[in-house]
C-alpha cells in the first residue's frame, strides 16, 4: 500500500477535523489515519492549527478604523509575538507593506523572537511564501519583493535614514533607549499609510503612557489565562497560580499599567527626570557591584550585577545592569566582563552568605581585579533609603533605561518583606552598594554624606574618640562605608 506523504495526510486530516469527522476519506487514507499513535496525531493537529490555519482569538484581531499604532499590550504567553508576526505577514501578502522596520530590544531578542522564535515570521505562514533570511544584512525578503530590516533599540541612531511603510515593534517597555521610537516614527514616512504594531507587557513608563493619550492610538488588552490551551499545564500551575493577584502579577500576566507603588523609595517619574542618554566623559571612579545569590536553581534569586560610576562634581551614573540567574562562577565572569568593559576601578560584593567564597570565585576568573568585601547590617530597605535621598536631590543619572531594575527600584516600600512579596530586590541591593561605595569619597562640603559616614563606622576598640574619616586621597579603603562597615 502507497503511503500518503505528510502534506496530503496533514490536509486531509486538517480538514476531516474541520468537519469532526474522517468517514468522509478513502479507506486506504482512513485506515492510515487511525493506525498512527495519539501522540502522532496530536503533533499533526498542532502543525495544522499553527502554522495553516491560525485562528486569532479578539483580541489577537487588529482594530477597525484609522489608527496609525496599534498597541497589544498582554500578558506573558498570551500570544503577542504570533498576533504581530501574523499582521506582518497578512500586510505583505496583500501587498499593504513593501519595507518594514522589525525593532526589538536587542538584536538578539529580534532574532530569537520576531524572525527564529516558535511564532516569528519564519515558522508562520505557507512554507513557500516565507522569506528569505540574509541574518548578516539583518534582513528578510519575500516572493513578492517585500523587504524587512532587523533593528536593535540598543542603536537608535541605525533607525535614522531607512523609510518605511510598516514596522513591528516587540518589547517596547523593555527598550533601553526610547530615542529609538522617535527615531522608527521618523522614517515611517513610506506609502500612504504607515502603520505600526507594538507588542509588549506593559510597565508604567513615559512612552507608554504618551501612547494612550494619543488619539492616533488603537489600544486593545490581554491576560495570560486567555491563550491556556497553548500554554503548558506546568507553566499555568507553577508560575500563573504563584503571582496571580500580586502586584507582580496583574502587570506580567493581566497586563495592567500599574501606577507607582504607594510609599515606594523610588517611582518612574523621578528616575525618569534624571535620566541620560550617554555618561559625561572621565568619570572620577567606576565600580561593579554585586549582590550574590547563595544558590542557581530554577527558584534561585538573581544574582545582582550593577555598574555606576561618579564624577567629580558629586553626580552619580548608572552604567549597566548584568543582572540574571547565574551560577557563581557564570556571574563571576559576568562581574569580571563588566569590570573590564567598563574600566572599573573596584568590584565590590555582599559576602554575608558566601564569605571568602565570593573574593575566592571572582579571583578564579580575574586574579588581578581590586576587590572590596562589604557586610549588610541592616535590612534592604533600610540600606536603601540614604541612596534614594540622591535621587531626591537628582544626582543619580540612569544611562538609558533598566526595566527590571527600575521595576524593583519602584517596588521597594520601608515595610518591604520579601516572604510576603515572594520575590528578593537583589538588583536594587547590587545598585546600593555601587553608589554607596562611590560616595565613600565625597566632594568637600558634602556634609550630610560625611553624617552618613561617621554614623554607620564602628566604635574604636580602645578609645571614645570617632574614627578618623579617610581623605580624598586614600581613595577611601580605610573608613566605613555609608551604610553598612566595610573590609579590606
Amino acid at each position: 500500500m502507497r503511503t500518503t506523504n505528510g502534506s496530503t495526510m496533514l490536509t486531509i486530516l486538517a480538514n476531516s477535523l474541520v468537519a469532526n469527522s474522517i468517514a468522509s476519506t478513502g479507506k486506504r487514507l482512513r485506515t492510515q489515519i487511525l493506525g498512527l499513535s495519539r501522540e502522532r496525531l496530536q503533533r499533526i493537529v498542532r502543525r495544522y492549527k499553527s502554522r495553516r490555519f491560525w485562528r486569532p482569538r479578539p483580541a489577537q484581531t487588529p482594530p477597525l478604523g484609522d489608527w496609525r499604532v496599534w498597541l497589544l499590550l498582554a500578558g506573558r504567553g498570551f500570544g503577542k509575538t504570533r498576533a504581530g508576526a501574523e499582521f506582518v505577514r497578512r500586510e505583505i501578502a496583500a501587498g499593504r507593506a513593501r519595507r518594514v522596520a522589525l525593532v526589538g530590544p536587542t538584536a538578539l531578542d529580534v532574532r530569537n523572537v520576531m524572525v527564529e522564535g516558535d511564532s516569528g515570521l519564519l515558522n508562520i505562514g505557507p512554507r513557500r511564501r516565507r522569506p528569505l533570511y540574509e541574518p548578516s544584512k539583518h534582513r528578510l525578503t519575500w516572493p513578492n519583493g517585500a523587504v524587512a530590516e532587523t533593528f536593535s533599540a540598543d542603536e537608535p541612531d541605525r533607525l535614522r535614514g531607512p523609510q518605511h511603510d510598516l514596522a513591528w515593534c516587540d518589547e517596547l517597555a523593555a527598550w533601553r533607549y526610547p530615542a529609538a521610537w522617535d527615531m522608527l516614527l521618523f522614517g515611517l514616512r513610506f506609502g500612504a499609510d504607515p502603520r505600526v504594531v507594538v507588542t509588549t507587557t506593559p510597565r508604567p513608563i513615559k512612552l507608554l503612557r504618551a501612547l494612550f493619550a494619543d488619539p492616533t492610538v488603537r489600544v486593545t488588552r490581554g491576560r495570560t489565562i486567555e491563550n491556556r490551551a497553548n500554554l503548558a499545564p506546568a507553566f499555568l500551575a507553577a508560575i500563573v497560580k504563584k503571582y496571580e493577584g500580586t502586584r507582580l502579577g496583574r502587570q506580567e500576566l493581566d497586563a495592567e499599567l500599574l501606577d507607582d507603588l504607594p510609599g515606594a523609595l523610588w517611582t518612574h517619574a523621578l528616575i525618569d527626570a534624571a535620566r541620560l542618554a550617554a555618561a559625561p566623559e572621565g568619570l572620577a571612579r567606576i565600580v561593579v557591584a554585586i549582590d550574590p545569590a547563595v544558590s542557581s536553581g530554577e527558584d534561585a534569586d538573581e544574582t545582582g550585577i550593577v555598574v555606576a560610576g561618579r564624577d567629580a562634581a558629586g553626580h552619580f551614573y548608572v552604567l549597566a545592569d548584568a543582572s540574571a540567574r547565574l551560577a557563581p562562577i557564570e556571574w563571576a565572569r559576568a562581574a569580571a566582563a563588566s569590570y573590564k568593559a567598563h574600566r572599573a576601578d573596584r568590584v565590590v560584593a555582599e559576602v554575608n552568605n558566601g564569605g571568602d567564597l565570593v573574593e575566592a570565585t571572582l579571583r578564579v576568573i580575574d586574579p588581578n581585579l581590586a576587590f572590596r568585601a562589604v557586610h549588610a547590617a541592616r535590612g534592604k530597605a533600610a540600606r536603601a533609603e540614604p541612596v534614594a535621598a540622591l535621587y531626591e536631590q537628582g544626582r543619580v543619572h540612569h544611562i538609558g533605561a533598566f526595566p527590571a531594575l527600575e521595576d524593583q527600584m519602584c517596588a521597594l516600600a520601608p515595610d518591604f518583606d520579601r516572604a510576603s512579596q515572594g520575590w528578593s530586590p537583589d538588583r536594587v541591593d547590587a545598585l546600593v552598594w555601587a553608589l554607596a561605595d562611590l560616595f565613600i569619597d565625597p566632594p568637600a562640603g558634602e556634609g550630610i554624606l560625611d553624617l552618613y559616614r561617621q554614623a554607620a563606622a564602628p566604635p574604636p576598640p580602645s578609645s571614645s574618640r570617632p574614627a578618623a574619616l579617610p581623605s580624598p586621597a586614600s581613595g577611601g579603603d580605610g573608613g566605613g562605608g555609608p551604610l553598612e562597615q566595610k573590609q579590606q
